[in-house]
């Protein structure tokens, strides 16, 4: 029973601990509109109207970006459907059993009928065994969360959640809001930043009684603070959103874009992109006018994704590497993967994708789950 308590406190000490970063980031917001409504504006809102026009869009900025942060954090990442997981018999076969044909064989029979194009880099069939589940494509295992995640992007520690399928959407309007954010206190905060080092003995007096009286230090502590504050943070989040924006648009995730996934014919960094409209329309959705809000609209159910399965790097061969297009199916003779794309992911391939099951690609993706030299490979 010791050990048992002992491992549940230190569970929930890492629990606690791991809500500190957002602690800080309430922290810091918190006494950014404290300094900036408060002390900047509020003396000036109700006689001026460049105050009244400054205090209305930050509360928009505020606003907004409040309201992404909060989906973030607290939207629920969403897991591989049962589909995926192991039946009670597949289980025990599996745990009874070495790796060998017989564990290849109950993996094989189970990702034949679900909607998966990814392998391992070794061409296995990407299982978890924590999980016990054969992973949809894009899917991660997190280790701080302990669960599998649909089209895990990353964990994120400024968010105690996982970005993935469900949030990934709110996760970069978080980014964009909160860029938007320390750029508006920074630009409308750098005069008085400025007049504070560069104003004479008269000008510092008008600005002491702008400050209602306010102590010289304590009035130069807030305004200096609050414009260095929101510059650094816009420098940071400004690169880190144009590296999201980048990842948006070659349909990739934080994972992905440091190890490509493997299909069949071995990686291909390219394999989901489908060019940038329809790559965007994947996480945003078809109606434009929810692209701004957060609120859930990219389509899908995060456990299949269209392929275009086709190189189109102009950094890489035209042919992938390593597609023998002379390789045929041994026992099984259906499509890989033989369960289709879900609806709303299959609307994306209509105009023009060069993506098919026919003809000259018929046969080539007749060797899917079926190769026999497939075997077991955790991926965590």
């Amino acid at each position: 029973m010791a050990p048992s308590g002992s491992s549940s406190i230190k569970r929930s000490c890492r629990r606690v601990l791991y809500w500190i970063p957002v602690l800080f980031i309430t922290m810091i917001v918190g006494w950014s509109y404290y300094a900036y409504v408060i002390q900047l504006c509020i003396g000036k809102a109700t006689t001026e109207r460049p105050y009244i026009v400054c205090v209305v869009a930050y509360h928009l900025f505020f606003i907004m970006f409040s309201w992404a942060y909060w989906k973030t954090i607290f939207t629920t990442p969403m897991n591989p459907s049962k589909e995926f997981h192991l039946s009670y018999t597949d289980r025990e076969i599996l745990e009874r059993e070495e790796r060998g044909e017989t564990q290849q064989e109950v993996l094989r029979r189970i990702a034949k009928d679900l909607p998966i194009y990814t392998r391992t880099l070794s061409g296995a069939i990407r299982y978890c065994d924590r999980c016990q589940l054969v992973k949809p494509d894009r899917c991660h295992h997190c280790s701080v969360c302990d669960k599998c995640i649909l089209k895990m992007d990353h964990h994120c520690p400024w968010v105690n959640n996982c970005v993935g399928f469900s949030n990934y959407k709110f996760f970069l309007l978080f980014l964009a809001y909160s860029l938007l954010y320390c750029l508006f206190i920074a630009a409308t905060d750098l005069q008085y930043f400025i007049k504070f080092w560069t104003a004479d003995g008269n000008a510092h007096r008008r600005l002491k009684e702008y400050w209602n009286g306010l102590p010289d230090t304590q009035a130069k502590f807030h305004i200096m603070f609050l414009f260095f504050s929101a510059a650094m943070f816009s420098i940071s989040l400004a690169s880190l959103f144009g590296y999201h924006c980048w990842l948006v648009s070659k349909n990739r995730s934080t994972l992905e874009a440091f190890r490509a996934p493997a299909f069949r014919h071995g990686a291909d960094k390219n394999g989901f992109s489908l060019g940038f409209g329809k790559n965007l329309r994947q996480v945003f959705g078809d109606e434009k006018k929810y692209w701004f809000l957060p609120v859930f609209s990219s389509l899908g159910d995060g456990c299949s994704f269209p392929t275009c399965l086709v190189n189109q790097d102009p950094e890489q061969p035209s042919t992938p590497a390593g597609l023998n297009t002379t390789v045929k199916s041994v026992g099984d003779a259906s499509p890989f993967p033989a369960k289709p794309l879900r609806e709303s992911q299959s609307r994306l391939l209509i105009s023009g994708q060069s993506w098919t099951e026919s003809d000259g690609g018929h046969e080539e993706d007749k060797h899917g789950t079926s190769n026999p030299a497939m075997v077991i490979e955790n991926e965590t």
